[in-house]
C-alpha cells in the first residue's frame, strides 16, 4: 500500500482516538499507552477475508512476541476489506479461531470497532454504538495482562460501559459531530 495513503488513515485513526476514546474517556487506559507511544498501528492492504486473516495473524505473533515496554497494543487498521458491518461482525468468528489457532486464549484478546458498528438490539443511528465507531474497520488486539492489570488499577472498571452511553447521550449526535469539525486542542 503507498506510504502517503497509510499515513493519511493513520493520521485518521490517531486523531479518533485522541478526540473520542481519549478526549472522551471512553477508555481510561488508552491515554497512557498513547502518550508512552506503546501503540503499534498497522494498516492491511488486504482486499480480501483471506488477506486479512494472514496479516491477523502475523499481527497476533508480532504483538505476543514484542517486548510489552514497546508495543502494548495494536490496531490493525482494514479499510480495504470487511467494510460491511455484518460482514465485519461475521469475520469476529475468524478472529477468534485465530486466537485460539495460535494458542493465544487468556493471552491476547481483540477487541472490535468499525465505522457502522451496531450493538444488537440497537438502532442504527443510537447514539451508543458510536463508542465502537471508528473511521475505519479496527482489530484492536490487546495483551490480556495488560488489561488485568488496567482493571486493578480502575476499581470501577466494570461501570465503563454505562459511563460511556452516559456520557455519549450528553454528547449527543451534534456533538459526536462537531468532534470532526472542530479544530485539535
Amino acid at each position: 500500500m503507498h506510504q502517503t495513503a497509510d499515513a493519511t488513515i493513520i493520521a485518521a485513526t490517531e486523531r479518533w482516538l485522541e478526540r473520542a476514546v481519549i478526549g472522551l474517556n471512553l477508555c481510561p487506559f488508552a491515554k497512557a499507552v498513547q502518550v508512552k507511544r506503546q501503540i503499534r498501528y498497522v494498516v492491511s492492504a488486504a482486499a480480501t477475508e483471506e488477506a486479512l486473516l494472514a496479516d491477523l495473524l502475523h499481527e497476533l505473533e508480532f504483538l505476543y512476541d514484542a517486548d510489552p515496554a514497546q508495543i502494548e497494543t495494536t490496531l490493525l487498521i482494514h479499510p480495504y476489506v470487511l467494510n460491511d458491518f455484518l460482514d465485519y461482525n461475521d469475520f469476529l468468528e475468524v478472529v477468534d479461531a485465530a486466537i485460539s489457532e495460535l494458542d493465544l486464549g487468556g493471552e491476547i484478546q481483540v477487541a472490535s470497532f468499525h465505522p457502522d458498528y451496531q450493538f444488537a438490539g440497537s438502532a442504527p443511528d443510537a447514539i451508543e454504538n458510536f463508542s465502537n465507531r471508528a473511521p475505519y474497520p479496527i482489530l484492536h488486539l490487546l495483551r490480556e495482562a495488560s488489561i488485568a492489570r488496567a482493571v486493578e488499577a480502575f476499581p470501577e472498571a466494570s461501570k465503563i460501559y454505562q459511563r460511556n452511553i452516559d456520557t455519549l447521550r450528553q454528547l449527543g449526535l451534534a456533538g459526536w459531530r462537531a468532534l470532526w469539525l472542530e479544530p485539535s486542542a
